[in-house]
């Protein structure tokens, strides 16, 4: 009887869940989705109950299949097929639903277990929703509230919707019910949370979330998760908590892998051009989405651990192929090859995750060592500042000083240094406007309020001739008072939005002022034909230094030998003579070659040279060739107005001889002059800008 009400309840929730997907594509009101979300807590209720009234019959039933009360999971026989583990797990996680608050305390390291393995589907929304204590929060009685209001970061939330989860039935279509309640969660947790507002990133946790409750318990769930997961560092606007996480990784790879690790930074293979986006999403762009739901159920229990440990895992399984591979090839890698690997299931990568070595105490040790290096890179950052404001309002210095050599870390350090002051002022420019949005409404709160107290006041004073005199000249200049305090913080607010709008205008300018693009591209490639050189170079420079080395060693050994030498027979002393002789050889051999070096070292210096002299030219000629289109413009116009001048001068000298056939006045002459000194002094004008371009 209990195995066939189990069967029923799921039969009937999967045919209310497709049948109401089906019907709420075509109406998307509150009422219908409300309705879903009661069905949807019908099942899970009407599950719990049977659980619960027949839990007793049960016991005997199972009593030959598990221990006295020891563990949670149930020892079955081996002759069990597919549906008898199925029923096992139903009975299994429907207990531990009913019992929750005592399997937490008295058993939390076999729950893990059972995570680990897999939480069923129909019961991961409960499950999720009671790993994260979001079941009875008061912020979601606020959440029909906030939908009302109006958030800066709608556009944004806009424009990634059609991003998130493109090839999901639930949010492919554009204007769809799952489209709609993304929104609406990430519409209301900006508003609840407007430092970190929105983030792109996020998007994703929430439209897993969506695939498993209702739009109320995934903006609980998410706003836990946020609290608590530490995902609401990772997600303002510096992401300090992502730079620690990558240099925490990073660790973790140089201690437990260190070949890859040495390659890793040969190729200039960053942590984060692979790494971010496992913390930003817990897996869920990187891996196929029922492996990433597996990693999600191990996170909502276990947090951020899961995440170091299976991207070691994955590190560790793809070693070999990482290896033989460059930066651009292991891009590839990562996106391409990596996700098809666990087509399979995630079982073995759990598994292997969970042989990783981690120490929590390191992680706490590294932390540290990541606020320390942060606090002295602000620090210099801060010098530095000082140090260029310095040399920039200094009279003495030229803005320009010579540069005999072009070095490549000049180069490297022009072009990056322009990227990151670009990533930096689009980042303020972002907090500066969201700050401005906010004194925009505090500001208007302030003008209602204001306006409210006036109507007050007003009415107060027509009614003043029937009440008590006393008390109403009380109570307005009490209302005065206000009137006053409401008019400072006016006063306030406009100062601030003032503030706000020339902190604005400042950042436009020095936007403004920053390399554009084109010139970056340029000197990218500049940098690389550089980079490529300097290795060049200091492979030239290893192999000498071996060199030193051997003869050295030589050296040690023929100082040696001719310690002794007075004591040796003339025979001895004729060999060591030879000896020394092919000693000072090599030696004039290794200063040949040395000269050699550097003669090769300073003429791929001049190449360099000339490759940026020849892109300058190239730039130049570029210029050169769009003044003379502009030229080319100004003289085709110049030569229009001189075939208008003379069409005019034709028809004026017409008009003078009618004009003095028919004796004009005065009036008729003194406007054909006029007119005649306008176009002398167009034509005038005209030939100037062209004396000008040329």
């Amino acid at each position: 009887m209990k195995q066939l009400s189990m069967y029923i309840i799921s039969a009937l929730q999967a045919q209310l869940h497709n049948i109401l997907t089906k019907s709420l594509k075509y109406n998307k009101g509150t009422i219908t989705f409300k309705f879903t979300s009661l069905i949807t807590v019908l099942c899970h209720g009407c599950l719990s109950r049977l659980l619960e009234t027949d839990s007793k019959s049960l016991r005997s039933v199972n009593g030959s299949r598990r221990n006295s009360g020891s563990s949670l999971v149930s020892s079955s026989s081996a002759s069990s097929n597919l549906s008898h583990l199925e029923e096992d797990s139903w009975i299994l996680w429907g207990r531990i639903v009913n019992e929750w608050e005592d399997v937490w305390k008295k058993k939390e390291k076999q729950l893990k277990e059972l995570v680990r393995k897999g939480i069923p589907h129909h019961f991961r929304a409960i499950v999720w929703q009671l790993l994260c204590n979001a079941q009875n929060l008061p912020i979601k009685e606020q959440y029909s509230e906030l939908l009302k209001m109006t958030s800066p970061c709608e556009k944004l939330i806009r424009r990634d919707i059609a991003r998130t989860y493109p090839e999901h039935e639930f949010f492919k279509e554009k204007d769809s019910l799952g489209q709609e309640v993304l929104f609406n969660v990430m519409k209301a947790y900006s508003l609840v949370d407007r430092e970190v507002g929105y983030c792109q990133g996020s998007a994703f946790i929430v439209g897993l979330l969506l695939m498993q409750m209702p739009e109320e318990e995934a903006f609980c769930v998410f706003v836990k998760l946020m609290q608590d997961y530490r995902l609401r560092e990772l997600f303002k606007p510096s992401m300090a908590e992502l730079g620690l996480c990558m240099y925490q990784f990073e660790c973790m790879i140089q201690e437990q892998l260190p070949e890859l690790h040495v390659h890793f930074q040969a190729q200039s293979f960053h942590t984060s051009m692979y790494a971010s986006s496992w913390f930003l999403t817990i897996f869920l762009t990187s891996f196929p989405l029922p492996v990433a739901t597996r990693i999600f159920d191990i996170f909502m229990c276990e947090g951020l651990e899961i995440v170091f440990r299976v991207g070691m895992a994955i590190l560790q399984m793809n070693q070999a192929e990482l290896m033989q591979l460059d930066m651009e090839g292991m891009l590839q890698h990562f996106q391409k090859v990596i996700p098809h690997q666990l087509d399979s299931g995630p079982d073995k990568v759990i598994q292997a995750a969970y042989q990783v070595k981690y120490n929590a105490k390191k992680m706490k040790k590294l932390e540290k060592e990541y606020t320390t290096i942060k606090t002295k890179e602000m620090e210099e950052q801060v010098e530095i500042k000082c140090l260029r404001s310095s040399i920039i309002f200094s009279p003495s210095i030229h803005p320009f000083p010579p540069i005999p050599i072009l070095r490549s870390p000049l180069i490297h350090n022009w072009s990056r240094q322009g990227q990151v002051t670009r990533a930096q002022e689009a980042e303020e420019n972002y907090l500066v406007k969201r700050e401005l949005a906010t004194v925009k409404q505090h500001n208007e709160e302030t003008s209602a309020l204001l306006e409210q107290a006036q109507n007050t006041i007003r009415q107060l004073q027509q009614q003043q001739p029937f009440g008590n005199p006393r008390y109403s000249e009380e109570f307005i200049l009490q209302l005065e008072r206000e009137l006053v305090q409401a008019r400072l913080k006016e006063a306030e607010s406009q100062c601030a939005l003032k503030e706000m709008q020339d902190k604005i205008l400042d950042m436009e300018k020095r936007n403004a002022s920053l390399p554009d693009e084109n010139n970056v591209v340029r000197l990218q490639e500049e940098l690389i034909g550089v980079k490529l050189r300097e290795a060049e170079a200091l492979t030239g420079l290893k192999e000498l230094r071996q060199q030193v080395r051997d003869l050295e060693e030589h050296w040690q050994r023929h100082l040696a030998r001719t310690a002794g030498r007075w004591k040796d027979s003339p025979r001895k002393n004729a060999a060591s003579e030879l000896q020394d002789e092919l000693m000072s050889v090599r030696l004039r051999e290794a200063e040949a070659q040395a000269e050699l070096r550097e003669i090769r070292q300073r003429m791929l210096e001049l190449e360099t040279q000339n490759q940026i002299h020849s892109n300058q030219l190239r730039r130049a000629e570029l210029e050169a060739r769009n003044l003379q289109e502009r030229l080319q413009v100004l003289t085709n116009q110049n030569k229009t107005l001189h075939a208008e001048l003379q069409e005019t001068k034709r028809k004026q000298a017409e008009i003078e001889c009618k004009v003095s056939d028919s004796q004009p006045n005065s009036l008729v002459q003194k406007y054909i002059l006029k007119k005649k000194k306008k176009i002398i002094v167009l034509y005038n004008q005209v030939g100037k800008s062209t004396y000008f371009l040329y």
